[in-house]
């Protein structure tokens, strides 16, 4: 049975209170002759409020209850849809209302326009108001019918009721099902040396018998730590030094075979890899290059590689490996292992010792301190640790949990659960158990996280984004911090909580544990669903990811036509730095999407798409639309009507020559990358207006009355990276000054470029002016300057006050003709000089004339 977690509702119906309290809204509502329904809603939802908590409790063995919780979980998301639809509204008419003001210079113009003006056709503001007064009574009556049904259901509504933060669900048990892999270790081992040193022990005897290569099977269930175990004989020395190459390959639920050939050969050799190649030219490739190299291949989480046929194929190109090639297989199936293992032999990982297991949830319960001094904490712990079962990952997990938790009362808590008790399979209550832990609006953030399949790395800032977009993040009342800022909280919570891990695959990526994933699937229920579950979309299902496949056909995308309540719609790529183009049907565009008009996040990023309609501009509710390494040319001017949009992620797409002209319309807008776009010349008129950016990847100046440099100076939210291009059209080089490079700390990777052409009308001592007054902060990490005309380098480039920087790039500086002293930065770990055709030597100026110049630098490009 599904369980529709209270406190996640609890927060969605937060949300709603927050937006019936606005000031705007209420004044637009009494406007509207509408405020007396909106009250009414607040007086509901206030009673309803009061016991959601019981209500998750009893939804588990009561199926009214359920239906009933699952109701108003719906009806909260469609209240949301229509007061975002007012506040939109509201938003539109107050812009245009500006835009009127501006043109309306004299005061005779001015008395021509009506007081009571609002910015559109009155005929188009009449046909809103019918439109909203009918979903607005629909609400009321759904929310009365609500009412109604909890008055029969029997609810105490005691005031007070415990908290879910204070006590647990006792709700149906997820599947466990796979587990996902890295290659290197994170934390410290416990209780598996004796493991390792008997899969050492056959890693370096020969056993190969007649095909060269043994493989040795680690079985075990799921939080055992079989992959752990492999983490830790993959990188011991002995290993290392016996085996090459080395190969870490997570498989999953893999099952296509030519697929994993490819991703072993990509390991091995990828200059090797053809997109064209067919399967025998890629396991003859394989077979190449394996051949008499003693290899060690690692196939982490094995689930789908089932018949003997898959497997005889698989290992073909393995035999021309050097005899005492191994093969580390980890799985909880012991039928794939025997499949894989002719004689049968299956290293089965058992439970930890309890001393082991609580070295484990001692490394995460009491982190720094002294477990001695908590005597009282340590008895309820080693109590604790016994109901983990020897399980590592729920030692781990649990220990997480209390690590923040310092009272004996809470500990207790924890240990006298119900929730310990309800599946057979031990990992599973510890994992609902960490997750009632968490704060509701965590808890939404969390789920949400089921829309990632099984391995996908994300990055921390696309995950904030998306949770913006779906207003997930709940800042407390006088919270003047950035939402990005409170969306980091919620990450770094969630990293810490052993929710999120660090990939060790791509840095600054992070992935669910397959366990993890599996929670997140079942916490959301209904809500979100990926293209593998697609028998199980229903109508309460608001968010939809999918992989893309090089051709995606109409037909793929039929299940959504009914599903017009969608607020995520989320193309996926195999992995995050998958940019093969793909394919997609006109007919989503203009066909699907114009009837997924509660879309709040739209990513079709990767597709071959050359243009989008007109009908874009009707999506009211988008805050996020990534269309990332697409073909587009340009943007249809009704994007610029999205007002709601908070990111527009337009990265690496090459053709793209124009943004819209009334772009800066979007005074929501946040996150503007257009990174890599490298045929985009200009900004759009007037972009200092767009004051809440923080993310503008590129600022393009232009000759005569284009975008100048002085237009930088209102956008005072800018941070990470800003690369300033065209900089010898800057007309007056004072205007630098207003810019104020040095004062913007969260600015940390800055390119400036001035034209490749170093044509007559380039004025070195104004460019060497521009540069001098372009100096940044201090905690700059990295700088580009390109094509710079001056004959030599202002005083800050080299300053040691750069103690923070990284990575220096000088390129086609091709007038200066002395380095500055680059060997003061302390830090610099990568330097690249090049184009720089006046350098004849280098002095000691270039030192810096200190002692240990360069100290940190890895390898200079120069």
């Amino acid at each position: 049975m599904e369980v529709v977690g209270e406190s996640v509702l609890s927060a969605a119906v937060e949300v709603l209170f927050g937006k019936l309290a606005s000031s705007d809204l209420l004044k637009f509502a009494r406007r509207e002759e509408v405020i007396a329904e909106l009250e009414g809603w607040k007086r509901e939802l206030r009673m309803i409020k009061e016991v959601l908590d019981e209500a998750e409790e009893k939804q588990v063995t009561k199926l009214s209850v359920k239906e009933w919780v699952g109701d108003l979980r719906d009806l909260a998301y469609d209240m949301e849809d229509v007061l975002d639809e007012f506040a939109t509204e509201l938003l539109r008419r107050r812009l245009i209302a500006d835009r009127a003001d501006q043109v309306a210079t004299t005061s005779k113009v001015r008395s021509l326009i009506p007081t009571c003006f609002t910015g559109s056709n009155p005929v188009g503001e009449v046909k809103f108001n019918i439109e909203m007064g009918s979903k607005i009574k629909a609400i009321t009556g759904r929310l009365d019918d609500i009412s109604n049904r909890k008055a029969k259901l029997g609810f105490n509504m005691v005031p007070g009721v415990e908290k879910s933060g204070e006590r647990f669900a006792s709700g149906a048990a997820p599947t466990w099902q796979r587990s996902p892999t890295t290659s290197l270790i994170n934390e410290p081992v416990h209780g598996r040396d004796e493991d390792k040193k008997v899969i050492i022990d056959m890693l370096l005897n020969d056993e190969a018998g007649e095909s060269n290569f043994g493989v040795i099977p680690i079985v075990g269930i799921g939080g055992m730590g079989k992959t752990t175990l492999a983490q830790f004989i993959y990188r011991d020395d002995e290993i290392v030094k016996q085996f090459e190459p080395r190969v870490w390959v997570c498989v999953s639920d893999e099952s296509d075979v030519e697929k994993l050939t490819k991703i072993i050969l990509n390991a091995v050799s990828p200059d090797e890899i053809r997109d064209g190649d067919d399967f025998n030219q890629v396991q003859l490739k394989l077979s190449k290059s394996l051949a008499g190299k003693r290899f060690l291949l690692v196939l982490d989480d094995v689930w789908n590689i089932k018949s003997y046929e898959q497997w005889n194929q698989l290992r073909a190109p393995f035999k021309s490996g050097k005899r005492g090639s191994k093969i580390v297989v980890t799985t909880r199936d012991t039928n794939v292992a025997s499949l894989m293992r002719a004689d049968d032999y299956h290293h089965f990982l058992r439970p930890l010792s309890h001393d082991d297991c609580w070295s484990v949830f001692v490394e995460h319960a009491f982190e720094s301190k002294n477990v001695d001094e908590h005597p009282n904490l340590k008895s309820i712990g080693e109590k604790i640790v016994q109901k983990c079962s020897g399980l590592p990952l729920a030692a781990k997990m649990v220990g997480g949990l209390l690590r923040s938790k310092s009272q004996v009362e809470e500990w207790k808590r924890v240990l006298d659960s119900n929730i310990w008790n309800t599946s057979k399979c031990p990992i599973v209550p510890i994992l609902r158990l960490s997750y009632q832990h968490l704060s509701p609006h965590l808890k939404r953030c969390f789920a949400y996280c089921a829309l990632f399949p099984k391995d996908y790395e994300f990055e921390e800032k696309q995950l904030i984004l998306l949770w913006m977009a779906e207003g997930l993040i709940h800042q407390a009342e006088g919270d003047n911090r950035q939402i990005e800022d409170s969306g980091a909280d919620y990450f770094n919570e969630l990293l810490s909580r052993c929710f999120f891990q660090p990939s060790n695959n791509r840095e600054l990526r992070f992935v669910m544990h397959d366990l993890i994933n599996d929670l997140a699937q079942d916490v959301a229920a209904k809500i979100c669903f990926t293209f593998e579950n697609l028998d199980k979309i229903s109508k309460s299902t608001r968010h939809l990811s999918f992989m893309r496949s090089k051709c995606d056909v109409f037909k793929k995308f039929e299940v959504c036509e009914q599903r017009e309540q969608l607020r995520t719609f989320f193309a996926l790529p195999i992995n995050i730095d998958n940019e093969e183009q793909s394919y997609l049907s006109a007919k989503v565009f203009h066909y699907l999407l114009p009837k997924l008009r509660h879309l709040r996040v739209l990513s079709l990023s990767c597709y071959e798409i050359n243009e989008l309609p007109d009908s874009i501009g009707d999506l009211k509710h988008l805050r996020y639309l990534n269309l990332s390494h697409t073909a587009l040319k340009r943007l249809p001017e009704t994007i610029s009507s999205l007002y709601n949009l908070q990111s527009l992620i337009l990265c690496n797409c090459r053709k793209l020559m124009k943004l819209p002209v009334d772009i800066v319309n979007l005074i929501n807008l946040r996150h503007l990358d257009i990174s890599g776009s490298t045929l985009l010349e200009e900004m759009p008129p007037q972009i200092s207006k767009l004051i809440n950016l923080q993310t503008l990847s590129k600022f393009i100046l232009s000759e005569g009355n284009g975008s100048q440099i002085i237009e930088l100076k209102n956008l005072l939210n800018l941070q990470g990276e800003l690369a300033i291009l065209g900089l010898d059209n800057i007309v007056d080089a004072r205007d630098v000054r207003y810019v104020n490079l040095k004062e913007r700390p969260s600015i940390q990777v800055i390119k400036m470029e001035w034209s490749k052409d170093f044509g007559n009308s380039r004025n070195k001592s104004d460019e060497e002016e521009v540069l001098k007054l372009l100096e940044p902060h201090e905690s700059l990490k990295k700088l580009t300057i390109a094509f710079y005309g001056g004959t030599i380098f202002p005083r800050w480039i080299g300053d040691p006050s750069f103690s923070k920087m990284v990575i220096l790039r000088l390129a086609g500086c091709k007038k200066c003709s002395v380095l500055p002293p680059l060997g003061r930065l302390c830090l610099l770990k990568d330097l690249f000089i090049e184009g720089m055709n006046e350098i004849k030597s280098i002095g000691k100026e270039f030192y810096g004339e200190i002692v240990n110049p360069f100290r940190c630098l890895q390898l200079p490009g120069i």
